[in-house]
């Protein structure tokens, strides 16, 4: 897992941010849990436990209590700082000691932080070696495959050590063009297919992605349960199972939905939409407290339909973890017959579809949609001045 980012303040969400931050701990139990079930030989967290280092130590001591479950049942872990929760100075991994809050022997490999001091564990039992190359600041001055690839070199050359699997941890990016080529940590694929791994554990991206580079595959797991309310290829940890046989090894990723927050995106067709109060209903019956909904309303609309989509979002707050309500229809233009040109609403009618039409044709459909609303308004102010209210 990564990503975990536990004690986020979440200043945005105001009064329920203390409500997130209880369902990104709950997510993170919930993996501890399910690594538990699943009887997993070793536990990887690939940096941004916490959210930052400036953490009480009640929080602290919650998490590793969690960790605590793994090594009552002699099961390791193994973690890394991330970009949050880096490895500076004043590192919450300098001040606290994880393994001793944890409750794990001392000595006894069961928590291990890896650090620019202590890179690599081998987990004899296992057959594993897990390397990873931490800075003590945010940002790497260089690629940490550079000393992950000299590590694991050296590793194959070691007669005790020679046939673990090996694995890599990273908190940062993949280099893409046009993409996180200016994050804090960068590594290629390249670099990647070259590194000597079995398999790279990958944190930073809140979203699960999986590949190969060469020989060496690699996941994301994204984060156990979205950080933001806009994450929603978050939610989950993945199971990674290393298989050897006949010479030839394996690596397959399975992710696991751990998080409760779930996402739907709704097209609403505008002509389907009778009233607000109709539409107020419709959303309604979708209520969802774990539910982030992003709603579009589509189309072409009645003229006679008034929508308020902020009032209508007013109206609807508290039904759903998170509501986003846009409306991108348009206004249907008068049907039948325009007026005739020398009225006032003839010649506004025919100059406004001209206009539209001569938008449209270019391509411009925002401000084809600005004027079917001034049309809107301009017919239903020359039909009846009380119907329509100027600010």
């Amino acid at each position: 897992m990564a990503d975990v980012h536990l004690g986020a303040r979440h200043d945005d969400l105001g009064p329920t941010a203390a409500a997130q931050r209880e369902r990104q701990f709950a997510a993170f139990a919930r993996a501890i849990d399910l690594a538990l079930a699943e009887k997993v030989d070793l536990v990887l967290i690939c940096g941004d436990l916490f959210d930052s280092n400036s953490q009480p130590r009640r929080s602290v001591e919650r998490a590793a209590a969690e960790l605590g479950k793994l090594a009552k049942r002699h099961v390791p872990v193994v973690v890394i700082p991330g970009t949050h929760d880096c490895y500076e100075p004043g590192s919450i991994y300098r001040v606290f000691d994880l393994a001793e809050l944890a409750g794990a022997p001392p000595d006894s490999g069961l928590v291990t932080v890896l650090t620019d001091h202590n890179p690599q564990v081998d987990l004899g039992q296992l057959g594993v070696s897990v390397i990873s190359h931490v800075f003590p600041a945010k940002r790497a001055a260089e690629s940490p495959l550079v000393g992950i690839r000299a590590a694991a070199e050296a590793a194959r050359a070691d007669g005790p050590r020679a046939g673990n699997w090996l694995i890599g941890m990273i908190h940062g990016s993949i280099a893409q063009p046009g993409r996180f080529e200016h994050d804090e940590v960068i590594v290629t694929e390249q670099e990647i297919a070259q590194s000597g791994l079995d398999y790279l554990a990958l944190g930073h991206i809140h979203s699960f992605r999986e590949g190969r580079a060469g020989s060496v595959a690699w996941a994301y797991s994204g984060a156990p349960e979205p950080v933001a309310l806009d994450q929603d290829g978050a939610g989950q940890v993945v199971l990674v199972s290393l298989d050897e046989g006949g010479g030839q090894r394996k690596v397959s990723v399975e992710p696991r939905p751990v998080g409760e927050t779930r996402f739907r995106k709704l097209e609403l067709d505008g002509a389907t939409v009778a009233s607000q109060a109709a539409l107020a209903q419709q959303l309604r019956e979708l209520a969802d407290a774990d539910l982030v909904l992003d709603a579009r309303i589509v189309g072409v609309r009645s003229a006679d339909l008034d929508l308020n989509v902020d009032e209508l979002a007013r109206q609807l707050e508290g039904s759903f973890l998170r509501l986003r309500l846009r409306d991108a229809s348009v206004v249907g233009l008068p049907d039948g017959a325009p007026p005739p040109a020398d009225t006032i609403l003839g010649a506004l009618t025919r100059d406004f579809r001209a206009r539209i039409d001569d938008h449209e044709t270019r391509g411009d459909s925002e401000r084809a949609a600005e004027l079917r609303e001034a049309l809107r308004l301009g017919v239903a102010l020359l039909d009846d001045p009380s119907r329509v209210t100027l600010a």
